[in-house]
């Protein structure tokens, strides 16, 4: 299936980045940086598939040179916490051809960003080890048609009903800010998400794949299954290695639960629908015998046992007799079960499947919500473990007085200081602080797993009867349509019309009576 992924971030300077260090990473290429007179280069010419950048029609030409435009995107944000572009990171479906990458990636930009003003730094990326991306760095900023940047914000008068400006008591006039291009409202991200999406879906058709992609959650798109939690790098290497880690445990976990309760989702829908098609059978088999008394199941299961034994008159004794004591358990073990439910009718079957089903909703729900609070727990508690080793060097960032050293060592210590914040990030919204009572958690995360066993134990009970059920649904099929058993030769005869076997079944049941009666406890 192709990988649905597609991140966007903001470059912000606050958190020690550069523009000009990130297209110096995305393109390979050794840029010089003016804010910091820096060097940046990152040596990526193994995995550099291709880099381009688009302009809009408005943009200066000396733009496309890369050191260039991002010198320039630097240089106009002057203050400390400045944000300086938005950087998006989408993964290429492995099922279209590698040389199709390029203009799909081309097409997307210059429909979502440059089409609208934006400049589009792109490269592709591709180690051949089945992950082949792309990276854009997009601007922020709008351009006049001279090609001068504009403002991202303007201030703008607040004006009573007479259309006057009000003025407050401190002599100043209200005022509030609005931004010149809403670039940045969220909805955005949906409407880019959905495009790369609609571009991908249409390269897979055109290559003749029948994968789709959809980058909705499983939330939006309705699908009933737990996602499974990202291992990261040092746990993803441990586990290739054989080692197992929590995280890894927890999403084989999580897997044994989505597949239980897809397993039963699809019996019980099969079932569903089973129902639906035998109501309509039931009605043509009342309809052709003209009859008025509705055929219990029993009978069906009875007749199912009949039509068997007529169907090997042409065996040989030993093998009718084996499978003439076979059908009759499958048969008897059937009609105990009915009995023992008291399912009599179609209308019976269709309630113990609706019941079937309520019983099992429920279970699968709560299970999906331990499932999505275990993995809580997990990324609390990994989030806390970073929070605590990288601390201190948060601590030191923030006691640097001077702007120079303290970028200096926010540029130094980059990485510890985007994992520390994502950390923060993480803990705030599943813990809603960052002090974290890791007693209670594991107190938590120890009745939610008993809970998720208790869970999955009960939706394994209801496995017996989902058998049972689907073998009753095959016997009361094989009347109904009286499907032929193979032949000794291998060969199956053919199919007779439905309402044409419903007739020659009730004319056999007719002689059958008229030569010897024959009630159906003495078949079995």
């Amino acid at each position: 299936m192709p990988c649905p992924h597609f991140k966007i971030t903001i470059v912000k300077r606050s958190q020690g980045q550069s523009a000009v260090a990130g297209a110096a990473y995305q393109s390979g290429e050794r840029l010089f940086s003016e804010y910091n007179q820096k060097t940046k280069f990152y040596n990526k010419k193994k995995e550099l598939v291709h880099a381009e950048i688009m302009l809009p029609t408005h943009a200066p030409p000396g733009y496309v040179d890369r050191a260039t435009l991002w010198n320039a995107v630097e240089a106009v944000e002057n203050q400390w916490n400045s944000q300086l572009a938005r950087r998006i990171v989408l993964a290429f479906p492995r099922e279209v051809p590698k040389d199709q990458y390029l203009p799909m990636l081309k097409d997307f930009c210059q429909e979502q960003f440059v089409s609208k003003g934006m400049v589009a730094d792109f490269a592709i990326h591709d180690k051949g080890d089945g992950n082949p991306h792309a990276h854009i760095l997009l601007t922020l900023r709008a351009m006049d048609e001279h090609g001068k940047w504009l403002p991202k914000a303007r201030k703008v008068y607040d004006l009573d009903e007479n259309g006057e400006r009000i003025q407050l008591p401190s002599g100043n006039w209200k005022c509030h800010k609005e931004n010149t291009v809403d670039w940045n409202d969220q909805k955005y991200a949906e409407v880019w998400r959905h495009g790369w999406e609609t571009i991908t879906n249409r390269y897979l058709e055109a290559a003749g794949r029948p994968e789709r992609v959809d980058l909705r959650s499983f939330e939006r798109q309705g699908i009933q299954q737990i996602p499974t939690v990202h291992l990261g790098p040092a746990a993803h290497q441990m586990e290739k290695r054989g080692v197992e880690t929590f995280l890894g445990n927890l999403n084989r976990d999580i897997r044994a639960a989505n597949s239980l309760m897809q397993s039963i989702r699809s019996a019980i829908r099969g079932l569903q629908r089973w129902i639906a098609d035998l109501t309509e059978k039931k009605q043509i088999l009342l309809d052709a015998l003209e009859k008025a008394k509705e055929p219990t199941l029993s009978d069906l299961l009875v007749d199912y046992f009949n039509l068997r034994n007529e169907q090997r008159s042409n065996w040989s004794g030993k093998a009718k007799l084996k499978c003439t004591v076979r059908d009759f358990e499958e048969v008897k073990r059937a009609v105990d079960y009915l009995k023992t439910h008291s399912l009599n009718t179609v209308e019976d079957l269709d309630t113990a499947i609706s019941n079937l089903n309520q019983t099992a909703a429920p279970l699968r729900r709560q299970l999906k919500q331990n499932e999505n609070r275990i993995r809580a727990i997990a990324q609390i508690k990994d989030a806390a473990a970073i929070h605590a080793k990288l601390k201190p060097i948060h601590d030191t960032f923030l006691k640097k007085n001077f702007k120079l050293t303290k970028d200096a060592y926010a540029s130094q210590h980059k990485e510890e200081l985007d994992a520390f914040n994502k950390a923060v990030r993480t803990m705030m919204k599943l813990n809603g602080s960052t002090a974290v009572d890791f007693s209670a958690l594991d107190a938590e995360f120890s009745a939610l797993q008993s809970g998720s066993a208790e869970l999955r134990t009960q939706l394994e009970t209801l496995q017996p009867d989902i058998s049972a059920l689907k073998n009753i649904r095959k016997y009361i099929d094989m009347v109904l349509n009286k499907q032929q058993l193979s032949a000794p030769g291998g060969k199956t005869p053919e199919k007779e019309s439905v309402l044409k076997q419903l007739e020659q079944l009730q004319q056999e049941k007719s002689k059958h009576k008229a030569i010897t009666p024959m009630n159906r406890e003495e078949s079995l």
